[in-house]
């Protein structure tokens, strides 16, 4: 099998690329090759690539700068996917695509279900919510993966902004009032490899396609995740400038995109069809600290 996954240098591509490797021949490709923000290029890449499996953990993620950069933030998490889509159905190749919290206003304290009605409040939120209609309006056999609060040890994400801070400030102030589970993306792409591995015994997603949530278990908020995060490097031995963490609202550290309060995703489903269940997200958190101090001390080597 001939596995093309998009997105190679993001973290859910490069978390993807070693245990998707137990299912096929992996074909791990950057913008570079495939730029999503060219939708009119895509049919053509594919017909050169010609996969028997996408995985698409591609996207645009700047989800303050998509307020000022529409128009590429929907052709490369809208119009891109449903290029994508419409292409694997024509030739009947499964498509798993990764999707977001985001779609969600964040209103109430229930964990969202995967049949819950959408109501972005970003326009990054809206970019993907148009993307997850285009596959789905593509009519081909998919998989939609909705996960939130992605971290993992390399890269820009929170660990490692939290990580950077700890060690050269006195005080930091973290948003206590929205809430969700830090999902890294080691334990999503093990998710999705075991999904995978399932569904190979017959037509990938022809029952059990659609959305899904995946996300690690438990709850927290950004505040409690930087508290476990800073509390983990002192346990490791590192030595920080951090004295003191300030829980603020939301209200208090504005920015130009809408966060959703509540972006917790219920994993039923996950449960039912594919028996899963995820580990909690101070489990996960535990092996990317580890994996992360020794990146960091490869890092000045």
């Amino acid at each position: 099998m001939r596995i093309l996954l998009t997105g190679a240098t993001g973290q859910v591509g490069s978390a993807l690329y070693r245990p998707l490797s137990a299912v096929g021949n992996v074909l791990s490709v950057d913008r570079h090759v495939l730029d999503l923000s060219r939708p009119d290029t895509i049919a053509i890449v594919l017909d050169r690539l010609r996969p028997d499996l996408i995985v698409n953990p591609a996207a645009y993620t700047a989800v303050d700068l998509a307020e000022d950069e529409r128009d590429i933030a929907f052709r490369v998490n809208g119009e891109a996917p449903g290029t994508m889509a419409r292409w694997a159905a024509a030739h009947d190749v499964p498509l798993v695509h990764f999707s977001t919290d985001y779609l969600f206003d964040g209103s109430g304290n229930v964990p969202w279900l995967e049949e819950s009605q959408p109501a972005p409040l970003s326009v990054y939120g809206a970019s993907k919510f148009a993307g997850e209609q285009a596959i789905r309006d593509a009519n081909g056999r998919h998989l939609i993966v909705r996960t939130s609060w992605v971290y993992a040890a390399q890269g820009r994400n929170f660990l490692r902004t939290i990580a950077r801070l700890a060690l050269q400030q006195r005080e930091l102030r973290v948003v206590t009032d929205q809430r969700g589970a830090p999902t890294s993306a080691r334990i999503i792409a093990d998710a999705v490899v075991r999904i995978l591995q399932q569904e190979l015994a017959g037509d990938l997603f022809q029952d059990r396609g659609g959305a899904i949530n995946l996300t690690a278990s438990g709850v927290t908020s950004w505040y409690g995740f930087a508290i476990a995060i800073i509390d983990g490097m002192k346990q490791r031995g590192a030595s920080l400038a951090v004295e003191n963490v300030r829980p603020i609202a939301t209200s208090d550290y504005p920015t130009k995109a809408v966060r959703p309060l509540n972006s917790r995703l219920d994993q039923r489903r996950l449960r039912e069809l594919f028996k899963i269940q995820m580990p909690f997200w101070q489990e996960a958190l535990e092996v990317e600290l580890n994996t992360h101090f020794w990146v960091s001390r490869s890092e000045t080597h």
